[in-house]
């Protein structure tokens, strides 16, 4: 997802989406412990959109206290 698909979501959306790849996360490395992961490249883009989605929610966090 791109920076300018996040920000055109609402909060309560993004929070559920990070919600989401938390979930996708956790499989993730649940298959690495088992050996089953396919592509390993996918637990660090998840990561990155996790920390993404978490700046975003920041800076309105930021821009609302002012």
């Amino acid at each position: 997802m791109l920076i300018k698909e996040i920000r055109e979501k609402s909060s309560k959306e993004l929070l559920s989406t990070v919600d989401a790849l938390k979930d996708e996360l956790f499989n993730l490395r649940f298959q690495q412990a088992t050996g089953d992961l396919e592509n390993p490249a996918r637990i660090k883009a998840v990561k990155k959109e996790i920390a993404r989605i978490k700046t975003v929610l920041t800076e309105r966090e930021n821009a609302d206290k002012e």
